[in-house]
C-alpha cells in the first residue's frame, strides 16, 4: 500500500477531463427529450425480441437505405406503440400484416397506430420499418454520435458508426431506450464489392447483389444494447486465435496486418484477468472481435472498435500521468472491459451509465493489478485523479436521455477503489465483484439495485458512501484539527449518514479509525506526532482547521 505523508498540508492536481462522456450537463429540458428518454404507455406496452435488419451503405454518396424487421410481445394493450428515427432521416413505410400503417411523427419519435387494440399473450408480433436517407456524420467520433466516412491509406472507403449517448434511432428505426434489448439480432450489409462489412456477433456468410455491391451477414445470439449494433465497412483481412474455448477473431485494414499481430497478443492476458476477477465473457456464443475503425474506439458488443494506431496508452500518451499506462493499450483494455459493464450488465436509463463507465475504468485498474501488481494498480488510479473536475453529479437525470458528469469514469473508478479499501477483505471483495457480473449477467438494472447487492453481499453500510460520490459533486472533505498531541478528524459530506475509514501509518504499524460526519474522532496515530495518511486507498479531500 501506498501513503502519503501528511504534515498539516496537501496537494492540489490540476484537473483536466479526457473521459469520454457524449453529452454535456443540461437543465433546459425539452419535449423532444422526454419523448426519447421516459418510459410512457406506447414503449412499456411491448417488449423487443429481435431485430432483423438490412442496410445497403453507398460511402460515395454517404447515403443508407433498409428495412428493419422488428420481432416483439405484447406485455399491455394497446393500439399505439413508439418506435424512433431522426427527422433527418426517412421513415418509407410502416408494414404490420403485409398492409402499410399511418404513423406520426413528433421529433425523433413515431407513433404507429395497429389496425386493432393487441392483447397480452406468448405470440409474437411482427412489424417492417423501411427506411433510408443522408445519416447524421459525426464531427468527432465517438465523442458526438454518427457515421464516420473517411479514406484507408489506399484511398479506399472506411466507415465507421458510433451512437453511444445520441442513439441508433440516429440511423435505425427502432424502440431506442437502453431498458429493451433485443434478445437476438441479425445484421446484413450490403457494401461495395471491393470491401467488406463486419457487424456484431458472428459472420454467417456473404454473397454477390449486382455488379456493384455485395452482402455481409452477421447473426448475435445474445441481448444487445441498440447504441451497440454496429456497421463497419472497410479493406479489411481478417485473423483468428483462441482464448480457452474462446475464439478470438481480429478485422484490420490491408497493410496493418502484422502491426495487429503483435499488439492484440495484449488480449489474452487481459482476458485472463478479467475472466479470474469478473467471470467468463458474457458473449461466447458470439465471439470476441476486434475491429479496426476510423475513430479511437467503442464497446460494440462483440465487435469492438478499435483506432489507437497500434500504440499502448491512450493515442500514445498516459490518462494517469504515471508511465503506467502506456505499458498497454488503452483502447484495448477499456473497450473489452465494457463486455462486461454496459454490454452484459446494462443500465436501464442514461442517467446510470456509470454503471457502465465506472466499473470499466476501474477494470483498467484491475488489468494494471493483475499484470504489475496492487501498488501500480494504486498509482495508476491515483494519476487518474488529474482529470476528475468535481463539477457535476456523477447520476444524471432520469427520463430525459440525459448522462451525468463526465466524472463517471476516474472518480467512478476511485470510488470503487474506496469502496474496496472500506470492506478491507480482498477475498470479499473479489467474490462479490465476480458475483456481481454473474448474477447481473445480460440484464439491464438501476442505481438502487447496484448499490444494493454491495451492501448483501458485503454485509456494509455503503450506500452513503456510493451516494456522495454519485449524487454530489464534491469529496468528501477530512476535517482535521489538533488538540495539544490529539489530532480529531471529522468528515464533512453531503450524503446522509456518511462515514469513512481514515488509515495512518506511524512507527510502522498501520492505524484504521471509523470516521463519520456526526463529530470529532480521536484519530489512533500510535505515540508519534508525524504519521502518513492514506489517500492512495480512499479518495477524498482534506483541511486544517483551528
Amino acid at each position: 500500500m501506498r501513503l502519503i505523508y501528511f504534515i498539516f498540508c496537501f496537494l492540489l492536481l490540476p484537473f483536466t477531463s479526457k473521459g469520454q462522456i457524449l453529452t454535456a450537463n443540461r437543465t433546459d429540458y425539452t419535449k423532444a427529450d422526454s419523448l426519447r428518454g421516459s418510459l410512457r404507455p406506447e414503449r412499456t406496452s411491448y417488449d423487443v425480441k429481435k431485430y432483423k435488419i438490412k442496410v445497403r451503405v453507398n460511402p460515395d454518396k454517404r447515403y443508407i437505405s433498409g428495412v428493419n424487421k422488428m420481432q416483439f410481445r405484447i406485455l399491455k394493450p394497446t393500439q399505439r406503440i413508439q418506435i424512433d428515427l431522426f427527422e433527418e432521416m426517412n421513415l418509407d413505410s410502416v408494414v404490420f400484416n403485409q398492409k402499410k400503417l399511418q404513423y406520426k411523427r413528433e421529433f425523433n419519435a413515431v407513433f404507429i397506430k395497429l389496425p386493432t387494440v393487441l392483447q397480452p399473450n406468448n405470440d409474437l408480433q411482427d412489424i417492417q420499418f423501411h427506411f433510408s436517407g443522408f445519416p447524421k456524420v459525426a464531427k468527432n467520433a465517438p465523442w458526438d454520435g454518427g457515421f464516420v466516412f473517411k479514406k484507408d491509406q489506399n484511398n479506399k472507403h472506411f466507415v465507421g458508426l458510433a451512437v453511444q449517448g445520441i442513439g441508433a434511432s440516429l440511423w435505425l428505426p427502432n424502440k431506442d431506450h437502453l431498458s429493451d434489448e433485443p434478445e437476438e439480432l441479425e445484421m446484413t450489409i450490403e457494401c461495395p464489392k471491393n470491401l467488406v462489412a463486419v457487424s456484431n456477433g458472428r459472420f454467417i456468410t456473404s454473397y454477390e447483389v449486382d455488379q456493384n455491391f455485395k452482402a455481409y451477414q452477421w447473426k448475435v445470439e445474445n441481448p444487445i444494447n441498440n447504441y451497440n449494433i454496429t456497421i463497419n465497412i472497410g479493406d479489411y483481412v481478417h485473423f483468428s486465435d483462441k482464448f480457452r474455448d474462446l475464439d478470438l477473431n481480429y478485422y484490420v485494414l490491408r497493410g496493418h496486418l502484422q502491426a495487429a499481430k503483435k499488439q492484440f497478443e495484449q488480449v489474452k492476458p487481459m482476458m485472463a484477468c478479467f475472466y479470474e476477477k469478473f467471470g467468463e465473457y458474457p458473449f461466447k456464443e458470439d465471439s470476441f472481435k476486434l475491429v479496426e475503425s476510423p475513430y479511437l474506439g467503442m464497446e460494440h458488443q462483440s465487435a469492438v472498435a478499435y483506432g489507437n494506431a497500434y500504440k499502448n496508452g491512450y493515442r500514445g500518451t498516459d490518462l494517469s500521468g504515471t508511465g503506467i499506462g502506456l505499458k498497454w493499450d488503452f483502447i484495448i483494455v477499456h473497450e473489452s472491459g465494457h463486455e462486461w459493464f454496459g454490454n452484459s450488465i446494462t443500465a436501464s436509463d442514461i442517467a446510470d451509465m456509470w454503471i457502465h463507465e465506472s466499473f470499466t475504468s476501474y477494470s483498467e485498474a484491475v488489468f494494471v493489478e493483475c499484470e504489475y501488481g496492487k501498488d501500480a494498480a494504486e498509482t495508476y488510479l491515483v494519476g487518474l485523479r488529474q482529470n476528475v473536475q468535481n463539477d457535476e453529479p456523477i447520476i444524471g437525470d432520469y427520463g430525459v436521455n440525459a448522462e451525468g458528469s463526465g466524472d463517471m469514469y476516474y472518480k467512478g473508478a476511485n470510488m470503487l477503489h474506496s469502496l474496496r479499501s472500506t470492506v478491507n477483505n480482498d477475498s470479499l471483495w473479489w467474490k462479490t465483484i465476480k458475483k456481481f457480473h454473474e448474477n447481473f449477467k445480460h440484464t439491464t438494472t438501476n442505481s438502487t439495485a447496484v448499490i444494493k447487492f454491495f451492501e448483501d453481499e458485503t454485509k456494509m453500510n455503503l450506500a452513503p458512501i456510493f451516494r456522495q460520490y454519485l449524487k454530489f459533486a464534491e469529496l468528501p472533505k477530512l476535517l482535521i484539527k489538533r488538540e495539544n498531541k490529539i489530532v480529531l478528524v471529522k468528515w464533512e459530506a453531503k450524503a446522509k449518514n456518511f462515514s469513512l475509514p481514515v488509515e495512518v501509518i506511524t512507527n510502522n504499524k498501520t492505524f484504521r479509525t471509523q470516521v463519520s460526519t456526526r463529530e470529532f474522532t480521536k484519530l489512533q496515530i500510535g505515540n508519534s506526532e508525524n504519521f502518513k495518511l492514506n489517500n492512495y486507498g480512499f479518495y477524498f479531500k482534506t483541511e486544517v482547521i483551528n
